[in-house]
């Protein structure tokens, strides 16, 4: 195995903080602008979202601010409210791990741009060699144009490569499809098919999944 690649939410950090602080803004200016109160705002945001589960589109958080013609930035909101995106315990001791035992790392993220400044608010830009992000090649997980520009970043070969992400559909299908280890995290321990070639509920895992020669 030469190179091990990571989604980022669900699986490095979450954002869920985050969110939760800005979505109550987004409900205030929405019902402000169209008249309604906050619940028919939250619903009608809401339902844009669910409408557009796993498209192009959905991935991008200004999407849906320029849908509703409010004034808000993504980028902005990740600097003002950087402490509130949460690094899991388990991330920067699995990175040191791999990049001492040798490995290339990157990241493959169906999210746009905007996922770089995630990564270097948090302190987890310096540990990957790559970060292949949807803006790149215009193509979102599980599409193999994503996967395969990324391998080719780092001149990585499917069958020496893996991916490790907390998505079926995205992260591990996409993988297994064009022949790399698909490394399934659990975090919440979801019912899935046994799609992976790993399940695993910590990253701490890599390591014996590394070790038992991945």
């Amino acid at each position: 195995m030469k190179a091990i690649f990571f989604d980022i939410d669900g699986t490095l950090l979450t954002e869920m903080p985050l969110i939760e602080t800005f979505l109550p803004q987004v409900y205030d200016k929405l019902s402000k602008k169209l008249g309604v109160d906050k619940k028919d705002a939250r619903e009608r945001f809401l339902a844009e979202i669910l409408g557009r589960r796993d498209t192009y589109d959905w991935h991008d958080w200004n999407f849906f601010f320029k849908l509703f013609d409010l004034d808000m930035s993504y980028e902005e909101l990740l600097k003002r409210y950087s402490h509130r995106l949460h690094v899991y315990p388990d991330t920067l001791p699995t990175l040191h791990w791999l990049r001492d035992e040798g490995y290339m790392l990157g990241v493959i993220t169906s999210g746009p741009e905007y996922q770089r400044l995630k990564l270097k608010l948090t302190g987890l830009q310096e540990y990957f060699d790559v970060v292949v992000t949807r803006d790149d090649v215009n193509a979102i997980k599980p599409e193999p144009k994503i996967f395969i520009y990324a391998l080719e970043r780092l001149n990585a070969k499917p069958g020496e490569s893996a991916m490790v992400g907390d998505s079926l559909t995205q992260d591990v299908y996409g993988a297994k499809n064009i022949g790399m280890k698909a490394i399934w995290i659990n975090r919440k321990g979801d019912q899935g098919y046994r799609m992976a070639d790993y399940e695993i509920r910590t990253l701490h895992e890599l390591r014996k999944v590394v070790g038992d020669g991945i």
